[in-house]
């Protein structure tokens, strides 16, 4: 995004974090319907309706297809264009080129410099960004609503004088090839999905070709490409524009037609590019090899159809019934009852010319490929042979129905939703028809939809296993032929060339500003002392509530770093009248969501639901708090994985620098602790009993609700579900001074051999949450690295291409928190990024910016503050935030003028006191031998440890 798309299976909440190298989250996800009457026993309800996307169409004589849907309940605006090419237009010998295009399109055109999208978004509180999937590149931007008229102006003119020089081609394709490394290189299954899955699964597809492309093809790209690919496919009759949001739509009308009415498209016609995918002609069984794999994969493929097909509906619907949440039958029998996948997930992924299913499962410690490929065939055959339930059928319709509720909460959701029906089948219709589509599916569809795609013959088997000396690394598939040839490109004509200041279209200047209303937030407490925060809105049917703990990592004991962390990962593995597995069928029935987690201070239990589903989503969730069993083998079984999420976590570079800067900072402090391959086995469910019976107690606990509620029925649904909640225990002593005594900064390098590139971390000790410097540090912190526009990400991405992005974290806590700057670069590059971080901090805290600088990042917090109260999670996220450090719900109106009212001075005096780069220490994870004689030459004091024998359970880190 000015990065791309990348399609991965659907995993669940824990399988989505073990790939990314964390340890599994405590949750239990669902999803899905509707409800009249709703039963505490879990029952489906019945009755949701999504609303309509209610868009109106208009075609310009150019053959701009516009959509625009108007909310008057929101302050924003949503802009987006979605052009009707894709990676699968790559030309041959050009893998990579519409993505790589989409990052240039942020650059100049003839009146706009080069970052003129970031200064018309982030710098007034809005946001844009892009991506490339198989069959679209569409771009995007939230602004206030008052901005509408200089988004349109601006996108019309990056579609009709895109500006690309040498320089800026050269730059932004280096950044693409660090997103190539951090997403396919670094990643330890990055190859497996990204190259390995598309390149099995389709024979003819140009989908068989990634989308990221490869360095080699990349490196073969030219400017002329560029130019070409423009002229070729960005032009009026190959685009839908779709604008929703707070806006006139007479005036809308009258602007589109001034900025895109006079665009022309070219006489060369788009090239053809309609491959049919043959059928398969017999299995394929493949196994492929990469570096630093810690655990094995197997995946099971079948090509099925098209985005616009009939059986789109049923394989979706079946997808669910595979492995949708903990009651899926790829989870029940992989992870919950045979114990050998650490994580299992699958993906529908339809397109427009083809689409396949995928199912996955990495394997848990000391289990085999084969074992995983057997046990998903074993499930498919199930599918093919057995009708499913009516019951499995309707938990699954349930699931879909909900999602696609909460997938279109906000204005740029609804964009979103229309633009890719649009884009697959061509009618803005089609959208609001899949509902209808998912419910009409009946058991006889999934059986004769597993028996018609699902079969041994059509199967491709991939198999995925840590290189070794006999095994040396797959190599990506190159010369790939493509349907779409560079000749068949249309002629570049004259560059485009950004004009002389005097000579351009002046930007039209803003509107009236719409102001966005924080809601009102009702306070009380039940008897028994739990607090209770009500915060309603307007929009779709969803309720959220959150149930927060004053207790989190940093009150684990001594030695068992993780108790925190498995208590709430075990409330939803079963209660005095409740196992695991019904708990999950009940979430799933319910279409709702419900989970917990443990920070570093806090812990939380969640749930979203449905509005007529909210009252027994509740009632669930109070009895997960109130009467958690603790079992022993549930225990085991969330070791278990855990343990295999710290083997991916430990194979890869960002985990392993996430994890050790911790240490660095606080050494043997609580905050320092974390989750280890020691620590976990040593939790007993004596230690999960006691930690649940000290630390969850309605008297330290808020209860949240945010959405579709009323404080009336708030309170009433409260005093139902939790009136009668009361401490199973003694209340434990205060934790004092989690942070420990300051310790000296360090340079540590962890020595990963072989890894893809290297992580860098620079951090510093420092503040709570409620230090009267917090702003001042927020505001310079944004200006630091929040966002696109940051001094990190400009002096690292967009100035040098070192990096797909940097960026900054205050890392606020409840005592003094965890500052920290970071990227990812080649390894190569890491001494040379490590100055560049520490340069930029070094600049915060001794030089005064100015008013221009934090103009435009104030924008950046208020703006992101905004879109946040426009979900019912993220409204209610807020409020929790706030009760948990004691901080009055007046913040939550305040929060604009607070921002607004930080000064230069103050933002330099702040990072001078208390994040000076004197005391920072710096952390970089990464294959040494190709940095670590440049960066010892500056800081002759690093310690270098090696990835294998980096101990974690000491501050010493040895």
């Amino acid at each position: 995004m000015k990065s791309r798309l990348i399609a991965t299976l659907k995993v669940g909440a824990a399988a989505s974090a073990l790939l990314l190298g964390l340890a599994a989250p405590a949750f239990a996800e669902g999803v899905a319907p509707a409800a009249a009457a709703v039963q505490s026993t879990g029952q489906a309800p019945q009755g949701v309706s999504v609303p309509p996307l209610g868009f109106t169409k208009r075609v310009l004589a150019n053959g701009l297809e516009v959509y625009s849907a108007r909310d008057a309940d929101t302050s924003n605006v949503t802009v987006q264009v979605w052009y009707k090419v894709g990676s699968k237009d790559d030309p041959a010998g050009r893998s990579g080129f519409a993505h790589l295009f989409e990052h240039l399109m942020f650059k100049s055109t003839t009146n706009l410099p080069p970052e003129t999208f970031d200064r018309l978004t982030e710098d007034v509180g809005g946001s844009n960004n892009a991506f490339t999937a198989d069959d679209t590149t569409a771009y995007f931007e939230t602004v206030p609503a008052n901005h509408l008229e200089r988004m349109l102006f601006a996108e019309a003119d990056r579609m009709g004088s895109l500006v690309v020089d040498e320089p800026t081609f050269v730059a932004e394709r280096d950044v693409v090839k660090e997103e190539y490394r951090q997403r396919i290189l670094a990643n330890p299954y990055g190859r497996l999905f990204g190259l390995f899955v598309p390149e099995t699964i389709y024979q003819d597809s140009p989908y068989r070709r990634p989308g990221i492309g490869s360095i080699e093809e990349l490196e073969a790209s030219s400017l002329e490409d560029v130019r070409r690919f423009h002229a070729t496919y960005y032009r009026p009759d190959a685009a839908y524009l779709i604008v929703a949001g707070n806006f006139d739509q007479a005036q809308l009308d009258r602007w589109v037609d001034q900025y895109f009415g006079p665009l022309k498209n070219p006489t060369t016609p788009i090239p053809t590019n309609n491959v049919v995918e043959p059928e398969p002609t017999g299995p394929r069984n493949v196994t492929y090899y990469a570096p630093n794999v810690p655990l094995p994969a197997a995946v099971v493929a079948w090509p099925t159809v098209k985005y616009a097909d009939a059986d789109r509906a049923a394989l979706t619907v079946l997808d669910g019934i595979l492995s949708t949440g903990e009651s899926s039958r790829l989870y029940r029998s992989l992870v919950y009852d045979k114990q050998i996948a650490a994580q299992i997930g699958s993906t529908p992924d339809f397109s427009q010319q083809a689409g396949n299913l995928s199912a996955l499962a990495i394997m848990a410690q000391g289990h085999t490929a084969e074992e995983g490929i057997a046990a998903l065939n074993e499930e498919i055959g199930k599918l093919r042979d057995t009708p499913v339930s009516a019951a499995e059928l309707a938990e699954a319709k349930n699931e879909i129905v909900a999602n696609t509720l909460r997938s279109r909460e906000t204005v740029d959701d609804r964009a979103t939703a229309l633009g890719f029906s649009l884009i697959n089948t061509g009618s803005a219709a089609a959208a609001d028809e899949e509902v209808a589509q998912i419910q009409a599916v009946t058991v006889a569809d999934i059986q004769r939809v597993a028996r018609k795609y699902l079969t041994p013959q059509r199967q491709s088997t991939i198999t995925f296993l840590a290189a070794d000396d006999q095994n040396p690394a797959s190599v990506q598939k190159m010369n790939v032929d493509a349907p779409v040839k560079v000749a068949d490109l249309a002629p570049a004509g004259p560059p485009a060339v950004l004009l002389p200041e005097a000579e351009r279209k002046p930007l039209p200047q803003p509107g009236a500003e719409v102001a966005p209303v924080t809601p009102t937030v009702a306070d009380f407490r039940l008897d028994n002392g739990l607090r209770v925060l009500v915060a309603p809105t307007d929009g779709v049917p969803l309720v959220s509530a959150r149930l927060s703990f004053d207790a989190g990592s940093s009150d684990d004991p001594t030695g068992k770093a993780g108790v925190a962390a498995m208590t709430a990962a075990l409330l939803t593995q079963g209660t005095k009248t409740r196992t695991a597995p019904e708990i999950a069928t009940q979430i799933e029935q319910l279409g709702a969501s419900i989970g917990a987690s443990a920070g570093v201070d806090f812990s939380n239990v969640y749930a979203n639901a449905p509005s007529n589903a909210f009252p027994a989503t509740v009632a669930l969730m109070a009895d997960l708090v109130k009467n958690p069993t603790f079992a022993g083998e549930e225990l085991e079984r969330q070791q278990a994985q855990t343990l295999d999420g710290l083997r991916v976590a430990l194979s890869q570079p960002a985990s392993i620098a996430g994890m050790t800067v911790g240490r660095v900072i606080y050494g043997d402090a609580p905050y320092g602790a974390t989750i280890t391959q020691q620590t976990v086995p040593a939790i007993t469910t004596a230690d999960v009993a006691a930690f649940h019976a000290a630390r969850y107690r309605p008297s330290d606990a808020t209860l949240v609700f945010s959405g579709d509620i009323t404080p009336a029925a708030a309170r009433a649904l409260a005093q139902q579900a939790f009136g009668d909640w009361r401490p199973a225990g003694a209340a434990p002593a205060a934790a004092t001074n989690p942070a420990g005594q300051p310790l000296a900064p360090r340079i540590v390098v962890v020595n990963q051999p072989g890894a893809g590139q290297a992580a860098v971390v620079a951090a510093v000790r420092g503040v709570s949450r409620t230090d009267a410097d917090f702003f001042p540090l927020t505001v310079g912190n944004t200006l630091l690295g929040g966002g696109f526009s940051s001094r990190l990400n400009q002096e690292i991405r967009i100035k040098r291409g070192l990096s797909y992005g940097a960026s900054s974290s205050l890392g606020a806590r409840a005592d003094e928190g965890l500052f920290t700057a970071s990227t990812q670069t080649k390894n190569e590059t890491a001494d040379e990024v490590a100055d560049l971080i520490l340069a930029e901090i070094a600049k915060l805290g001794t030089e005064t910016p100015t008013q221009a600088d934090l103009a435009p990042r104030r924008a950046t917090l208020i703006g992101g503050f905004g879109r946040s109260l426009e979900t019912v999670d993220g409204l209610g996220a807020l409020v929790a935030n706030l009760a948990l450090y004691d901080l009055p719900m007046s913040d939550l109106a305040d929060y604009a003028g607070r921002v607004r009212a930080v000064t230069p001075e103050q933002v330099e005096a702040a990072f001078a006191e208390h994040l000076p780069v004197n005391r920072a220490s710096l952390v970089i994870v990464g294959d040494g031998s190709k940095f670590l004689d440049d960066l010892r030459a500056k800081h002759p004091n690093l310690e270098v440890i090696e990835a294998g024998a980096l101990n974690l359970n000491s501050g010493s880190l040895k």
